[in-house]
């Protein structure tokens, strides 16, 4: 049978579009099954909307890892995250979450090991030489002890879920120095962001030493501290565990780009190594 012009152009396009969708496949995305670890700073404490059945782990719908799961087609999700963790109590609480099949981690750790809340509540109570000595001794800590917790994690981690990509969060400054702000001192204020500072290098060492993804949110927060005028984190609040943590706007506008670029770089990596094998 002879087929007219209009036909043959017809066929000629269902032909191509059936061959654009035949090699269109290999394309298509992998699957994205992503588990959110870590400490307060993940969960949400301080953002407010918590989930009832997080109990005190405090799991905030405002919370970065959230905020992301929302924006993004993802198989799976998992929010293992909660408040007060340390790097031992993600080990033995929270990497049940992970499998061969987990394709992105996100975590914070590490402020609860060098003693965080302690930190913060020597410099609020007590005198200045008091505050630069206990923030001398958690950076000490964060120098001698807490690089080999965190390599003992990562190495949990990447064991539980060998094909995953981690992102490593970090903790912004608490404070931008000003001439004048209610609260702290100058120097205490100084001093708290130097451990933020020391916190970020160690981290971010022992993120490379694992082959992991390390997403520093200082300069996503950098204007927005406390005493900016622009703060996205909670000075001294009722309840008291909300001190110091970021609030919603936070999440959604500091350490939600931060994961979302660090993501992004993270699975498309994962996608180049998947095309070449």
């Amino acid at each position: 049978m002879r087929l007219s012009r209009p036909c043959l152009a017809v066929f000629g396009a269902l032909t191509i579009a059936a061959g654009s969708i035949v090699w269109s496949a290999p394309a298509s995305a992998a699957a994205t099954n992503y588990v959110a670890l870590g400490d307060s700073y993940s969960s949400g404490t301080g953002a407010g909307n918590y989930d009832p059945d997080s109990g005190s782990c405090k799991r905030s719908a405002n919370a970065y890892p959230n905020l992301w799961a929302a924006a993004n087609a993802t198989d799976s999700y998992r929010f293992a995250a909660c408040s007060g963790a340390t790097t031992s109590s993600v080990s033995s609480g929270q990497l049940g979450a992970l499998s061969s099949s987990t394709t992105l981690v996100s975590i914070t750790v590490g402020g609860n090991d060098a003693g965080f809340s302690n930190v913060m509540q020597t410099c609020v109570l007590q005198s200045t030489s008091t505050c630069q000595n206990r923030v001398a001794q958690a950076e000490s800590y964060m120098r001698n002890t807490l690089p080999g917790r965190l390599d003992s994690l990562y190495a949990q981690i990447r064991s539980r879920a060998p094909s995953a990509r981690v992102v490593v969060l970090g903790y912004p400054r608490l404070y931008t120095i000003v001439d004048w702000c209610v609260g702290l001192g100058n120097a205490k204020r100084t001093a708290l962001n130097s451990a933020a500072d020391t916190l970020a290098g160690v981290t971010r060492q022992a993120a490379d030493r694992a082959g992991f993804t390390w997403s520093d949110v200082r300069d996503e927060f950098a204007g927005h501290e406390l005493c900016s005028g622009d703060d996205w984190l909670n000075a001294v609040t009722l309840p008291i565990e909300s001190s110091y943590h970021p609030t919603a706007r936070g999440h959604r506008l500091g350490y939600l780009p931060a994961f979302n670029a660090s993501a992004k770089t993270a699975l498309k990596a994962e996608s180049s190594a998947r095309n070449a094998g």
